[in-house]
């Protein structure tokens, strides 16, 4: 590797995040209640805790999954209404 190059930087959003950070911010945004209305699964349903909601969203991807993109889509800025106006 040259040393005079610069390190590569990933182009993915989620790059250098946890699982759990993740989880934490959706947590802070949403609580329990509204993570399960969002991703309905038991972990979020029944007696959730971060501990057990880590396990299941590691070993099931789909799930995952949905949590990643629930998290992008709060990263997004919001849409602004309507065109550029031209006077």
């Amino acid at each position: 590797m040259d040393e005079d190059q610069p390190p590569v930087e990933s182009n993915d959003p989620l790059h250098g995040l946890t699982l759990e950070v993740i989880l934490t911010r959706l947590l802070e945004l949403y609580g329990w209640e509204g993570l399960a209305e969002r991703i309905p699964v038991r972990c979020f349903e029944s007696d959730p805790s971060i501990k057990s909601s880590l396990v299941f969203l590691r070993r099931t991807p789909w799930a995952r999954t949905k949590v990643e993109k629930l998290y992008l889509g709060e990263l997004r800025p919001p849409r602004r209404r309507g065109g550029p106006r031209c006077t």
